[in-house]
């Protein structure tokens, strides 16, 4: 841990790290199981794996605690790694021992494509969580 590391640090970095994987929530699947006023994103009810396999509704699978904990940690050693950025500060990848982050650049200026082009993507994240995505399912369309 890094030189002067106390609690409230610590607690601080295990809030950002556990609303950073908030924001993968439009991916997973089910509903939180407390409603919207449910202070996380987990546990969830109707939330099964990729492969089908249920996830009871009081659970909060030990991938996710696990990929909460890689984010607090990331942002222990790096406060700020994982927030939205803007203007000028937009850095395309940076590296911070074996986590790498890369940050989608946009030309465009409307406020969702700057948003989009501030938002950190962290692939250490999405190999720990794939397995709670929803299945895309393609459709026919038939005309």
């Amino acid at each position: 841990m890094p030189d002067g590391t106390n609690d409230p640090l610590i607690v601080a970095a295990m809030l950002r790290g556990s609303l950073f994987i908030d924001r993968y929530e439009p991916k997973f699947s089910g509903t939180r199981t407390g409603g919207y006023n449910q202070e996380r994103a987990w546990p969830r009810t109707g939330a099964v794996t990729y492969y089908g396999q249920e996830i009871p509704s009081d659970v909060v699978p030990q991938p996710i605690i696990n990929a909460s904990y890689e984010a607090a940690f990331l942002e222990l050693i790096n406060p700020g790694s994982l927030s939205v950025v803007t203007g000028n500060s937009i850095v395309k990848k940076e590296k911070v021992g074996e986590v790498e982050v890369e940050y989608a650049v946009s030309s465009g200026t409307l406020s969702a494509d700057v948003v989009a082009a501030a938002t950190p993507v962290v692939t250490i994240f999405d190999g720990l969580l794939w397995q709670f995505f929803r299945q895309i399912v393609p459709w026919a369309l038939v005309v």
